[in-house]
């Protein structure tokens, strides 16, 4: 087990891409679903749901459905970029094109997680914490 929740949230998904599974669980936490959330927007994931979050006695679970097929896959690459012995910032002007815009970079900014191009929009900028294709 590592120290960083985000990055085995991120390996999971991965070795699930790779391994052509449908669907995911693991222990839940607000920044994994918020991330999550972000993913299913931008179209990579089919569905986010938690389980348990009501049953004080059981702690709650993330169950993350992949979209695609065994032949088509729509993670190709997920990676961890902002790491908890190196953290990256960067502002609204320099959120970085994945891909040629491809891609989708996520950060969490003063106003919540959110894909890159949102957070151009809004002009914001924070810590980049993955970026996916």
């Amino acid at each position: 087990m590592q120290t960083d929740p985000l990055a085995d949230f991120l390996s999971a998904l991965r070795n699930a891409s790779r391994a052509s599974k449908a669907e995911v669980v693991m222990p839940y936490s607000r920044l994994k679903g918020d991330v999550a959330n972000v993913l299913k927007e931008e179209g990579y994931l089919d569905s986010v749901e938690i389980l348990n979050k009501d049953d004080n006695k059981i702690k709650p679970k993330l169950k993350v459905t992949l979209r695609g097929t065994a032949k088509i896959k729509t993670l190709r690459e997920i990676k961890r970029i902002s790491k908890p012995g190196l953290r990256r910032y960067v502002g609204a002007g320099e959120i970085p094109r994945v891909l040629g815009g491809l891609g989708v970079s996520v950060l969490s900014t003063p106003r919540g997680v959110m894909a890159g191009h949102r957070a151009k929009q809004l002009n914001v900028g924070g810590e980049l914490l993955l970026t996916v294709y």
